[in-house]
């Protein structure tokens, strides 16, 4: 009889805790995806500013700005990940080569950006190839990714910079 009282406190006892659920599953391609975007944001950030400082299209500095501060905090997003996988915040030497191989903007590139009499239309060329970088690095990670969160900011990441690219080319129109 004793024994019924404490057999009903731990079932009462487990019932009021929390379920476990495993952490959701990530593979290398997902750790590769996080670690290559936070140089590509990083990168992304720097030419978004100098268009923030010199353009004198209002609609670019807006967009610009909006890129900045978003990749900002998608840099931060990655970060955190990276953290509680426990992974390098960056990859291995040489794993850009094998991971796509596509460039790096080259910074010689955003220097001379900066001195260009052609600010506007070099700085839309700059950004939307840029862009166009990140949706195929966030195309492979919804191909191959195993993380549904950064799976589905994969796909936000496709969308929106589709989205910067579409608003880039009409400006380069006018």
């Amino acid at each position: 009889m004793r024994a019924l009282p404490a057999l009903a406190a731990l079932l009462l006892i487990t019932a009021c805790g929390s379920a476990w659920t495993p952490e959701p599953p990530v593979n290398a391609e997902d750790v590769m995806f996080v670690q290559m975007m936070v140089p590509h944001h990083r990168q992304g950030i720097e030419i978004a500013k100098v268009g923030t400082e010199h353009a004198t299209t209002p609609e670019l500095r807006t967009l610009a700005s909006a890129i900045a501060s978003t990749q900002q905090s998608e840099v931060e997003r990655m970060l955190r990940w990276l953290h509680s996988w426990d992974q390098p915040l960056a990859p291995p030497n040489g794993a850009h080569d094998h991971h796509g191989g596509m460039p790096e903007t080259d910074v010689k590139r955003i220097q001379a950006l900066r001195k260009s009499k052609t600010f506007e239309r070099d700085l839309l060329n700059l950004l939307i190839a840029h862009q166009d970088d990140a949706v195929q690095m966030a195309a492979a990670e919804v191909a191959g990714g195993a993380n549904p969160a950064v799976q589905e900011w994969a796909g936000q990441v496709r969308t929106s910079r589709k989205g910067q690219i579409d608003i880039m080319m009409k400006l380069l129109e006018r």
